[in-house]
């Protein structure tokens, strides 16, 4: 909502859809980014929807959001001292049900974190429900030495790209 609010839009409503968020065998994490995105489009009449997917990609592998404090070390330590993709997949839908998407990939470098960082971190428990177990918009930000692509769309929601989605399908500013 707070990334909506800096493009001028306010959303009447906010919920996070159940949905079955299990990779497809064998699945890249840029189809996952994009299919997760449209299975998150509900029928709303008369509305526009916005949903995107957030995926933190080391090589061919999923990322996803940790929920265990072992987990997230293991993902943290896998992101130390390299770059890293995080594809993020937004799908719009129109009152008319026209649909348009995009996938927008960016590269994040972490620096090399060492014991105390990592420590640090793990105990803020700031990395829980966050894909690749860290939010870039928080106390990782002092992790990220490289960044080549849409912030926000790391943040979760790449901002350029969905503004040029509604504006397509011919949403304007009330």
């Amino acid at each position: 909502m707070e990334l909506l609010r800096q493009i001028g839009i306010t959303p009447d409503r906010i919920f996070a859809p159940e949905i079955d968020e299990t990779p497809a065998p064998g699945e890249l994490p840029r189809a996952y980014a994009a299919r997760m995105a449209l299975a998150k489009l509900s029928a709303q009449d008369d509305a526009y929807v916005i949903a995107a997917d957030t995926v933190v990609a080391a090589g061919r592998r999923i990322l996803h959001k940790t929920e265990a404090r072992d987990e997230a070390e293991a993902y943290l330590r896998l992101l130390s001292g390299r770059r890293h993709k995080v594809f993020t997949g937004v799908a719009v839908r129109a009152p008319d049900g026209r649909v348009a998407r995009r996938v927008v990939e960016s590269v994040v470098g972490f620096a090399r974190l060492d014991e105390p960082q990592l420590r640090d971190y793990l105990d803020s428990g700031e990395w829980r429900g966050k894909a690749g177990g860290y939010a870039i918009q928080g106390r990782a930000a002092t992790f990220i030495d490289f960044i080549a692509g849409s912030y926000s769309g790391v943040v979760g929601l790449p901002l350029h790209e969905t503004a040029a989605l509604l504006r397509g399908l011919g949403w304007q500013r009330a």
